[in-house]
């Protein structure tokens, strides 16, 4: 069996992981929403790690404004899906993992078999809409949800899992205004990394440290704070969970 793992031979080598555990990872369907400046880095790190299934969700087309950040999608893609680009890059990456496409936009409509029997949904959206959409998905197959968000030169990462933790409409209770976001990439691929390091300790059945808490990272002065996230017991959403 080892000799089947070699490419991961540095992470079997972690305390508590083995073989075993990179069976169990073989074994995991994740799904990723959008693959841009979030979701490229979130991918990456999932693949590399041998997830067993990819399930990337995004309806936009590759542009040049993209390419400081998204780096899955090169110049030769602009115009084309950022679905295919990713697959591309990622299946040459590592064949292992096995890559599913989507080139659906979420809604509430959709969202319950878009994610299918993925064990956990990795929010790397700009859209609050299909944020909502999403949590309530996960809400009602009983899995975590991983939100990621970044602004200039800091990015938030949280974990929800109802009723665990708050949901994301206990935090934001509406959607906040749509606008053009300033940012950089190290900044995306730093907080991406942070949301594939949670979700590939759930995978693996360790427990995520950011369950319940909202890390706020300050990449401008090197600082880090996290914050409680308390339940709204009047939430529309979670309150009966």
């Amino acid at each position: 069996m080892r000799e089947r793992f070699d490419r991961y031979n540095r992470q079997i080598l972690l305390e508590g992981w083995g073989v075993d555990t990179q069976v169990r990872l073989r074994n995991s369907r994740v799904f990723v929403a959008g693959i841009g400046g979030l979701g490229c880095p979130v991918a990456l790190n999932l693949a590399l790690a041998g997830i067993g299934i990819i399930r990337i969700c995004d309806s936009d087309m590759v542009d040049i404004t993209n390419l400081n950040r998204q780096f899955l999608h090169r110049d030769v893609h602009i115009g084309a899906k950022k679905t295919s680009s990713a697959k591309e890059c990622l299946r040459g990456l590592n064949p292992d993992s096995g890559i599913e496409t989507i080139d659906k936009k979420i809604t509430s409509e959709n969202v319950n078999e878009l994610v299918g029997d993925a064990q956990i949904i990795i929010d790397c959206l700009d859209n609050f809409e299909a944020r909502y959409a999403l949590s309530q998905c996960a809400l009602k197959k009983g899995i975590p949800m991983i939100h990621g968000a970044v602004w200039g030169m800091e990015g938030r990462v949280a974990v929800f899992q109802p009723p665990h933790t708050p949901c994301i409409s206990c935090v934001f209770p509406s959607a906040p205004e749509s606008e053009c976001t300033p940012v950089l990439g190290a900044v995306t691929s730093a907080t991406g990394s942070m949301q594939a390091m949670e979700a590939l300790k759930f995978l693996s059945g360790r427990k995520m440290a950011l369950s319940g808490r909202m890390l706020i990272m300050d990449f401008e002065a090197m600082k880090f704070q996290e914050l409680e996230l308390v339940r709204n017991p009047s939430c529309p959403i979670c309150r009966q969970s």
